[in-house]
């Protein structure tokens, strides 16, 4: 699946994301594709090739911007550069929106976009933006997070969720403890929102990321089975939607 470099800018700043589009030429869901806390890596690239594979149209986004270099298993001090750039962005949630807002836009105005279907997929940081980006009443109609982090936000803030929203979670996640998630559905509820909690035994954080092994971080795995399962449920719940 051919992914085309699509320059975007957001508060002033130039960023790169990636596009699929599996449309047909055919009036098609977007689904936007945020990615984990290291950046924007081929394995984000490889999910909005799958997306479109699967007959959407897909935009791998950026949030870190061009000067950031995902870093590689050894590479200490890369690793704290983006744990650093995490803490900003987490800190800053007005400019965590405005990046994301960015992108959506990006997304919707492609041809073969229909606007009225659009859904927002993330990983680990990325999963915390998707829930940020509903929570600013954007017109999604699906919110999917993996292995996410949830921000604290507000109950106007929660109520102004519009998307249907999906949570696929590690039972021995040492990063985003559950009862962050339990305590974040338990607040959609109150909102009177859709939502839905897939929680995996024995699986710990970054189980969709197949190349996270190599880093040695404790309770962060790569499951092959949890990975598949919390696909085929994001699969379905956009059957649901679209």
């Amino acid at each position: 699946m051919h992914l085309e470099a699509i320059h975007y800018a957001a508060g002033g700043r130039g960023y790169t994301g990636y596009l699929a589009d599996g449309s047909g030429g055919r009036a098609a869901p977007g689904v936007l594709v945020i990615h984990e806390a290291g950046g924007l890596t081929e394995q984000t690239r490889k999910r909005a090739a799958q997306l479109a594979e699967a007959g959407y149209v897909a935009f791998a986004m950026d949030m870190f911007g061009p000067e950031f270099e995902p870093p590689t298993p050894g590479d200490p001090e890369a690793m704290a550069k983006a744990q650093a750039v995490v803490r900003t962005l987490r800190d800053d949630v007005a400019e965590l929106r405005a990046r994301v807002t960015a992108a959506l836009g990006v997304l919707q105005d492609r041809a073969h976009v229909d606007a009225e279907r659009l859904a927002a997929v993330g990983y680990c940081l990325g999963g915390a933006v998707a829930v940020e980006l509903a929570r600013t009443g954007a017109p999604l109609r699906a919110a999917v997070g993996f292995h996410a982090g949830i921000l604290p936000g507000t109950t106007e803030e929660d109520a102004a969720i519009r998307a249907k929203v999906l949570l696929c979670h590690g039972a021995e996640d040492p990063v985003v403890p559950l009862a962050q998630i339990v305590e974040f559905t338990e607040r959609l509820s109150a909102a009177g929102k859709d939502w839905q909690l897939h929680v995996y035994g024995g699986v710990g954080h970054s189980f969709t990321n197949p190349l996270i092994d190599a880093f040695g971080f404790p309770g962060f795995r790569y499951d092959e089975t949890a990975d598949r399962r919390s696909w085929a449920a994001m699969l379905h719940l956009f059957g649901e939607v679209f």
